[in-house]
């Protein structure tokens, strides 16, 4: 099953944590939140998910 990135912008504080971790670089700070480059480089790993403090970002599965 396929999972998609999703970040939630209003519960993201921009501390960076999920862009040191992702193993593809596909991760930016940006001025409101965090920012996805390349979506579909994504390899679904979790790790940005699993070190968020905030829980601003999470795979969701999908079709």
């Amino acid at each position: 099953m396929k999972k998609t990135l999703v970040v939630k912008k209003s519960w993201c504080k921009k501390c960076g944590i999920c862009v040191e971790f992702c193993p593809v670089k596909i991760l930016e700070l940006k001025e409101d939140s965090i920012g996805v480059t390349n979506p579909n480089k994504c390899i679904g790993c979790g790790q940005c998910e699993q070190r968020c403090p905030d829980y601003a970002i999470y795979l969701k599965k999908s079709e």
